[in-house]
């Protein structure tokens, strides 16, 4: 035997409605528990405002504003002591300096009522610059003045002429060119007043032989291309001749030991270069003109 159950459509209908109210009282229990929460948090934030601003200003100075007309009474107030104080200084005369110019004649001045002369004192120094002297040769004339030098010098040699001194330098210097020793030629006119001081001391009046000229003088050629020349060393062989090999290295040093001074103030000072190239020029002989000149 079998039971039957039935369920009327009134205890539904409760059981739907029970439902939909026990719904209701959850929600409002969220609804009441989240705006509690944001009570809270609005409050939190509010007291956390409040402790910052009363960290950053902790003695807030209450301001007395002041009046405009306050403000400006006491402006025109400040300015007028300011131009009273201005008027009570003494205005003393700032000095300003006066250039004088000097006179010929004598100078009257008055200062402080009383009458004073100024008396100008001439000068002993000249203003004038010191007058400079050129001198100007060329690399021809220049040899040519060392050729006569040696025939006057050496006035035993009756057949020696200014010709064949020049012709031993000019040898020598095309014989370095050709064989690559030199790139450029080494006869100019401050090498010719170096050669010429050489000469001047080392020669003596006393040469009666050309051979022994020409070695001394050959020396004195390799001495200045050494020292005034472009190149670091120079060969021995164009200088050197049987005439003075025997004695080319005494006479050099020799040479050197007298001259190693005038040497180096010849390069190092003008006037006496300039002393050197007049004496040089001076040599020249007028009694037979002959172009030399390159």
């Amino acid at each position: 035997m079998g039971t039957v159950l039935s369920i009327s459509p009134a205890s539904k209908k409760a059981s739907i409605m029970d439902s939909e109210v026990a719904g209701e009282k959850a929600d409002k229990s969220i609804k009441r528990h989240s705006m509690f929460v944001s009570l809270s948090w609005k409050k939190l934030v509010s007291n956390s405002a409040k402790k910052s601003a009363k960290k950053v200003t902790p003695n807030p100075v209450a301001t007395r504003e002041i009046p405009r007309n306050q403000v400006a009474q006491l402006n025109s107030e400040n300015i007028r002591k300011t131009h009273q104080n201005e008027e009570r200084k003494p205005k003393a005369p700032i000095p300003v300096p006066v250039p004088t110019v000097p006179t010929l004649n004598n100078d009257a001045a008055t200062q402080n009522g009383r009458l004073s002369s100024v008396q100008k004192q001439t000068s002993s120094l000249s203003l004038v610059s010191p007058r400079r002297i050129v001198i100007q040769a060329s690399t021809g004339e220049l040899l040519r003045c060392l050729g006569d030098f040696m025939c006057r010098r050496c006035y035993k040699l009756k057949e020696l002429n200014s010709g064949e001194v020049i012709l031993w330098f000019r040898n020598i210097d095309r014989t370095l060119l050709l064989q690559g020793w030199q790139d450029q030629g080494f006869i100019t006119p401050a090498n010719v007043v170096f050669v010429y001081l050489l000469c001047e001391d080392a020669i003596a009046d006393s040469v009666a032989c050309p051979a022994e000229l020409q070695g001394t003088f050959q020396t004195c050629l390799y001495l200045a291309y050494s020292y005034m020349g472009n190149e670091i060393s120079y060969p021995l062989k164009p200088f050197m001749i049987d005439s003075n090999k025997d004695v080319f290295w005494q006479t050099s040093l020799r040479i050197i030991n007298r001259m190693s001074a005038k040497m180096l103030q010849l390069n190092a000072d003008p006037h006496f270069f300039t002393e050197v190239f007049q004496d040089l020029k001076n040599q020249r002989d007028t009694s037979g003109e002959a172009n030399l000149d390159r």
